[in-house]
């Protein structure tokens, strides 16, 4: 269960970020979103209408998601990591016989 949900939070993730990189900004960063683009589908005021919404949306889903899996591993106490094991214990050679000497 918690596999799916990570998948389907990195999607989110990676979906909001694009979202994110395509509205335009007040200070004309990376607003990709020109006339020539999306302009042409929808007005401006349509796009713009629209990807905020769209990331509103994106982004509840991404804090639901995070909660869901943060409560789903938070009684499993499992070693994850090869660090949290305890180092094994050095081998033990037994000596061979030293000659006797006569």
């Amino acid at each position: 269960m918690s596999t799916v949900l990570l998948v389907l939070h990195i999607f989110v993730t990676l979906t909001l970020i694009g979202l994110v990189l395509i509205q335009r900004s007040e200070g004309g960063g990376l607003g990709i979103g020109s006339s020539q683009g999306m302009g042409s589908f929808m007005g401006g005021r349509g796009t713009a209408n629209l990807l905020t919404r769209a990331t509103a949306v994106l982004a509840a889903a991404f804090f639901v998601l995070s909660l869901m899996m943060a409560l789903l591993d938070r009684g499993a106490v499992q070693r994850r990591s090869i660090l949290d094991m305890p180092a094994p214990a050095a081998p033990t050679v037994p000596l061979a016989p030293a000659p006797a000497t006569n």
